[in-house]
């Protein structure tokens, strides 16, 4: 899996283990929901870590928590 993947899934995921809509994380964390669109949809493949920081506190959640995922420890090279 790449890192894009891994981001991707891992808001979803989180969005739905919270019971949150796109639009409910974007007026929680202050990320514009175009934004977060263009994340999930493949429009923005390289979110900044300040985006994602974001998203971590509108989700109630740290950095740390948000990339305590299998997914991020089995992310395929990026440079090849």
């Amino acid at each position: 899996m790449n890192t894009y993947s891994a981001v991707k899934n891992r808001i979803l995921f989180l969005c739905e283990q919270k019971g949150m809509t796109i639009h409910k994380l974007a007026t929680e964390s202050g990320v514009a929901p175009s934004t977060i669109k263009n994340i999930l949809y493949g429009k923005s493949v390289n979110p900044g870590v300040v985006t994602i920081k974001m998203l971590c506190d509108g989700l109630g959640i740290t950095l740390c928590e948000f990339f305590a995922d299998e997914a991020f420890e089995q992310l395929d090279q990026e440079i090849k």
